[in-house]
């Protein structure tokens, strides 16, 4: 989590008359350098796309949905954590909860605590943008003291102090410390305004989000559901703020397993926003790509691709092709596309996908190669479906997604040997975080390439002999065999701990045993038994190794 992106959700509550702020925004989806939002809301397998452009890019390819021909698992699963990252942009918005920027308006004198007070606030939120926590720890810790000092210990400038620095533990994590500051908060103001103002509600906004973060569910329902009944009163039904409660109490609700309640405030608060005219914003895109998730999940996904198509629709209007947001709407909405046995939408989207990427990226970078590998595995499954095709034809369609694969391994390959040279002349030096997710994403997708290409080589030895042709799986032994060692030379210290990373290398160790033990392949006989002996050995090992056995593909 970039503390450059959770500050700036805090920026709007540092201010210098009393407010209580709605609960900040941690930008996850956020990168310091652009400071553009990459929409990566679709989960599939065991990821879920909340991650920043460099790593959330990759996970609509390592799962895929290609389960008839390419035998990968399909399950499509909404991570918890995707619930509290893509939500919480709502409160930025100007304009909402504007009667609580002053609390006491006209009321404040002026005095050596209030000068202070704000300079120390002032300051505070400073450092915080810079993320120099501990400086902006001891200033807001400063300006609570003057505030109790200048305006009583229950005035609403204490409150709002006390808010400040709970904000700023959350960031930190320090939750211990967050939660009595917002207790705090709510209790001063349910004195100073009584418990029905909504001021109150916005503070137990705020405390339901930390519950929220720490998994406290019951916890943050209370919160959630006494703020919306304030905000219902006192807002209107038809606030963005009150809808903004609303979502987070459908995340809730969601998380506990009612998602028929979830499912309908989470609808209620896209609408309120749709209605308002923030149809095309950031916040109800992310409120979009929840709900498609709740509907591919509940596997309603006549449902999540009309949602989807929606955010792409609204994606293309404010941002175009030229941009990786719009791309990434595109691939959610084509795994859906191919889950609904509609590939040739699927394809022709993906190869647009592929056509943006090349645009605005290197031709050589890990995301093309990404994306070359899906087309080749949507190509293959279509196919696969249309047997009607002549042999011929269909050679040379698998032909073409032979050299989407070639390529992609290509550019896998260069990434890891670039990845290890930079490695080296690093030698003591630690190597950064993200370096170490680019090689386990290009791992990743080097192995399910050549996995890929031994079905693909398979599935055109079996064409060759349909048409009276001898041929031997040379070509798929190859693939399997090259995989294997990739994994070998490759995964090595953390990354050959990776569930996803033996999950490929399991796949390929299973399929080349198939093919030496049917006797498919040109090895000879005596080297063929001891190879197989060593594959079963091997596939026992990481079986052994893996968690949910009997879930891996084979």
């Amino acid at each position: 989590m970039s503390l450059r992106q959770a500050a700036f959700g805090l920026l709007r509550k540092l201010r210098h008359s009393p407010q209580i702020p709605t609960a900040t925004v941690i930008r996850t989806a956020k990168t310091r350098q652009t400071g553009k939002i990459y929409f990566s809301c679709y989960g599939f397998g065991q990821y879920t796309w909340k991650r920043p452009l460099g790593e959330a890019y990759l996970w609509i390819f390592l799962s895929g949905q290609a389960a008839v021909l390419l035998g990968i698992n399909c399950r499509t699963a909404f991570a918890e954590d995707a619930s509290i990252n893509l939500s919480s942009e709502d409160n930025m918005q100007e304009g909402n909860l504007t009667g609580l920027r002053k609390i006491q308006d006209g009321s404040v004198v002026s005095n050596i605590h209030t000068s202070k007070w704000r300079v120390f606030t002032d300051k505070g939120r400073d450092y915080f943008l810079q993320g120099k926590l501990e400086e902006a720890e001891r200033l807001f810790l400063s300006a609570l003291q003057e505030a109790k000092e200048g305006f009583g210990e229950k005035d609403a400038h204490v409150a709002s102090a006390c808010n400040n620095l709970a904000e700023l533990y959350r960031v930190k994590k320090a939750f211990d410390k967050a939660e009595p500051l917002y207790l705090e908060a709510v209790k001063i103001l349910e004195v100073s305004f009584g418990s029905e103002d909504v001021r109150v509600a916005a503070a137990l906004h705020n405390l339901g989000q930390l519950y929220l973060v720490q998994r406290k569910l019951q916890e943050a329902r209370m919160c959630y559901e006494r703020a919306l009944k304030i905000k219902r009163g006192v807002l209107g039904h038809g606030h963005v703020d009150y809808a903004d409660t609303m979502y987070h109490l459908g995340t809730v609700l969601y998380l506990q397993g009612d998602e028929k309640d979830a499912e309908t405030l989470i609808q209620d608060s896209v609408m309120i926003l749709e209605e308002g005219g923030l149809g095309e914003s950031n916040i109800c895109l992310r409120r979009r790509c929840h709900l498609a998730q709740i509907y591919i999940k509940s596997n309603r996904l006549a449902e999540g691709e009309n949602v989807q198509r929606k955010i792409l629709h609204a994606m293309e209007l404010t941002k175009g092709w030229n941009s990786l947001d719009t791309v990434l709407a595109a691939e959610g909405l084509c795994l859906t596309l191919q889950s609904l046995g509609n590939l040739t939408e699927a394809k022709d989207l993906l190869e647009r996908c592929l056509e943006a990427r090349k645009t605005i990226l290197p031709e050589d970078h890990i995301q093309v190669a990404a994306n070359m590998l899906y087309i080749a595995r949507v190509q293959m499954l279509s196919l696969n479906q249309q047997r009607k095709l002549d042999t011929s034809e269909t050679i040379d369609e698998l032909n073409k997604a032979k050299d989407l694969l070639g390529h992609s391994i290509r550019i896998a390959q260069q990434a890891l040997y670039k990845s290890a040279k930079e490695e080296n002349k690093l030698k003591h030096y630690r190597v950064s975080r993200q370096t170490r997710k680019d090689e386990h994403a290009a791992l990743v997708i080097l192995l399910q390439s050549l996995n890929a290409l031994g079905l693909l080589e398979i599935n055109e030895q079996e064409l060759l002999e349909s048409m009276g042709e001898r041929s031997a799986a040379v070509g798929a032994e190859n693939a399997y065999r090259q995989c294997i060692s990739s994994f070998k030379e490759f995964g090595v210290g953390r990354m050959a701990s990776s569930p996803e990373i033996k999950a490929e290398y399991l796949s390929c160790l299973k399929r080349l045993s198939s093919l030496i033990g049917d006797g498919s392949t040109d090895s000879m006989q005596q080297s063929r038994k001891a190879t197989l002996q060593e594959l079963k050995d091997e596939i026992k090992h990481i079986e052994a190794e893996l968690p949910n056995k009997g879930e891996h593909k084979n």
